[in-house]
């Protein structure tokens, strides 16, 4: 596989593809999910656009993740010893423990200031891995 990601001109590019739609998947339906918990669209029950918001981004996670790891794999030492990589293996990882916390605290049921809070930080987290996405290329 990895051969022909080197040796195929458009491969590396159509997986770079593949991570912005997963990427988008991603943070796209936690923005929907959230501006409906901050009361747009209020006519939507949060638990049905949650379960359809969190499958989708969870799709979309696993394409990131997977074309990420691929990535990774075709030049780990140059991305092991770039800052803005490290950082945003960083931030990935406080995003997974702020889903965690979210989830295991019941925060779609109560959706308090707690609730309010995680979300809005989720979605500061994730632009901020976007961000170190980008600068990793500079």
């Amino acid at each position: 596989m990895f051969g022909a990601l080197q040796s195929t001109p458009w491969a590396y590019p159509a997986l770079e593809v593949v991570h912005i739609v997963g990427i988008a998947l991603l943070v796209g339906n936690l923005v929907a999910l959230e501006m409906r918990v901050f009361g747009r669209v209020a006519i939507l029950p949060v638990r049905g656009l949650a379960k359809l918001s969190l499958t989708i981004a969870l799709s979309g996670f696993a394409l990131a993740a997977v074309s990420g790891s691929l990535m990774f794999a075709m030049q780990p030492a140059e991305l092991l010893a770039n800052q803005a990589f490290l950082i945003k293996m960083g931030l990935l990882l406080v995003a997974g423990c702020n889903a965690v916390w979210f989830h295991a605290r019941g925060s779609l049921l109560k959706l308090d200031l707690m609730a309010r809070v995680q979300m809005l930080s989720s979605t500061a987290i994730w632009l901020a891995v976007i961000f170190c996405g980008r600068w990793i290329a500079y």
